[in-house]
This record gives structure tokens, C-alpha cells and sequence, in this order.
């Protein structure tokens, strides 16, 4: 089966980092393309959150978040007992792997719309919920109850980065407009979301290989967890959309989710929270492992998870 085109992209940016290639995205533009995938996002969540009563899906959100709350609370122990870490690095990672990230939503989204695949919009709506818990259970296991943690900034770092604020911001833009309110912005929003989503899997891929430096102390368990953690946690996150009733794409994109590791926010909260956690090892193995083997072969085996699951033939 061919890769998703975007994907070719994120290989092409990869390829010239490893090169030591002059290729560079301009930082203003890879801002804006952020800002513009985020908002983009948000705001198809929230065009099909108006077509849903708000409360039917609360029950599936909390759902949703009591399970994902599992991949930290499991992942840590592996960290510490395996892998020999210090508790703040268990910690850190395993808050990493709890959280979401945005970019591998988008690609599986693209990568489904490809094989015209359709999954339920309000799969934003658990994009955002999931941003959060993770990140307090990592400050709390690499805390203990023994020392204090300074939550009004860990929390404002969260809440008020851009990630969150965009993702919540489109979503509430998208539901309160609805899809014939934002038609206007379709062709902006939504017909040129694909080709902002490869120019910045270009970059990303610059930025991985760059990461892959940092692997060489993570050593060869790390390297190991960054492949079998989010296999375990997509495999958890597609039985979980089949026992909701979410369609094969629909639990293929939650068990993306559950296998996706962040790379903005959760960075951002454990640089407060656990300053003492070392950076390299938690960005080194969610962005220079985790990331390139979701977009490559991840997201294909949890579609074929999510349909196994269900029953659906190929």
C-alpha cells in the first residue's frame, strides 16, 4: 500500500536533515503553519460537534479520559523497574506518552480521508480532553506527595499555550457557527489543510532527524519502549472506541491518540514541573522514534486493529 502523500514529506524533510542538507523552514512560518493546522483542527471538531447533542457525548469523554489515564500509570513502572530511570525521567516520559499529539491526529485523519474512510468529528473534542491529564499524573508520580509543585504555572502553561487555546478556540468558533456559518471559510480552512500539513511534516521531519543525536543515551531500552509503548496503547485505544460504538476510523483515530506521544505540551509542562527530568530523553524518543514510526506504520496497524475489532473484513 502506498504512504500517505503527506507522509512522503515528512520522510523528504528527514532525509535532508540526515544529509546535513541547507533545507530550512523559516521560523514564521512554521509558526503560522502550527497556528493554521491547530485552528483548522478545532474548527472541524467543532462543525461536527453542532451536529451532536453535547450531552450525549460526555459519557464517552469521560470514557475516553479514565482509560488513556492508564498508558502514564502503566508506562512508569515499566520506566522505572525495566529501564532503570531516575523516578523523574519515569516520569517525564511516561507523561509524554500520556498526552497526545495533534500532528499524528491530523496525518491519520488525512491518512483515512485517502481511503475514504469516515470517523466521527467530535474526535477533537477527546484530542483536547486529552492534552491535560496525563501531564498532572507525570507531575505526581515524579513527585511522590515529597516536595511542591508549582501548578498555578504548570496549569497556565497547559491551559494558556497555544496548543490548547487554538484546539478550544476553533472548537467553539466551529460549534457555535456551524456548517453553514463557516462555509464561507471552508476553501481557507479546510481545502488547503492537506498541503499546510505537508509543509510542515517537512519540517518535522528536519526537526526528527535532528533528535536522533539525543538516542544515542537514551540506550537500546528506550528505543525499544518507543515502539512498544504506543503499539500497547493504540491496541487499548482501539478496543476502547469499539466498545463505545465509535466506527473502524473513528477507533482507529482514538487508538492513535492513545499511541501518540506529545511533543509540545508535554515538554513545556514538565520543563516547570520537573526541571531536574532530562529533556533529551523524553523529546529524543517521542519525536525521534515514536513520531516517524506512528506516521509510517502505526497508523495502518491500528486501522487494521480497529477493523479486526469490529469484524470488517479488508
Amino acid at each position: 500500500m502506498p504512504f500517505e502523500p503527506v507522509i512522503l514529506f515528512f520522510l523528504l524533510g528527514a532525509a535532508a536533515g540526515l544529509l546535513r542538507s541547507d533545507l530550512k523552514i523559516p521560523g514564521v512560518l512554521y509558526e503560522s503553519l502550527s497556528i493554521f493546522l491547530l485552528l483548522a483542527i478545532g474548527l472541524k471538531g467543532g462543525v461536527e460537534l453542532s451536529r451532536h447533542p453535547v450531552a450525549e457525548l460526555l459519557g464517552q469523554a469521560a470514557a475516553v479520559v479514565a482509560v488513556a489515564a492508564l498508558i502514564p500509570l502503566a508506562a512508569f513502572p515499566v520506566l522505572r523497574r525495566l529501564g532503570g530511570l531516575a523516578r523523574a525521567d519515569a516520569a517525564s516520559i511516561a507523561a509524554h506518552y500520556g498526552s497526545v499529539s495533534v500532528v499524528t491526529f491530523a496525518v491519520a485523519g488525512a491518512w483515512l480521508a485517502g481511503r475514504n474512510e469516515s470517523a466521527e468529528g467530535h474526535l477533537v473534542v477527546f484530542l483536547v480532553l486529552l492534552e491535560f491529564p496525563a501531564l498532572v499524573i507525570g507531575v505526581l508520580l515524579a513527585r511522590g506527595g515529597n516536595a511542591a509543585t508549582p501548578w498555578r504555572r504548570v496549569l497556565h502553561e497547559v491551559f494558556a499555550g497555544k496548543s490548547i487555546l487554538l484546539l478550544v478556540g476553533g472548537l467553539l468558533i466551529g460549534w457555535a457557527a456551524g456548517a453553514d456559518g463557516i462555509r464561507p471559510l471552508d476553501r481557507m480552512f479546510f481545502d488547503l489543510f492537506k498541503g499546510m500539513l505537508a509543509f510542515f511534516l517537512l519540517e518535522m521531519g528536519l526537526v526528527a532527524a535532528s533528535r536522533l543525536g539525543e538516542l544515542r543515551r537514551a540506550g537500546a531500552f528506550l528505543l525499544a519502549f518507543a515502539v512498544a509503548m504506543p503499539v500497547a496503547a493504540g491496541a487499548l485505544g482501539a478496543l476502547t472506541g469499539t466498545l463505545l460504538g465509535l466506527s473502524v476510523g473513528g477507533a482507529a483515530l482514538l487508538a492513535t491518540l492513545y499511541a501518540s506521544a506529545s511533543y509540545i505540551a508535554a515538554p513545556a509542562a514538565m520543563r516547570i514541573a520537573v526541571p531536574e527530568a532530562n529533556p533529551a530523553l523524553s523529546i529524543g524518543t517521542a519525536l525521534g522514534i515514536t513520531f516517524p514510526f506512528n506516521l509510517l506504520l502505526g497508523i495502518p496497524l491500528y486501522h487494521s486493529l480497529a477493523r479486526h475489532l469490529q469484524g470488517v473484513p479488508a
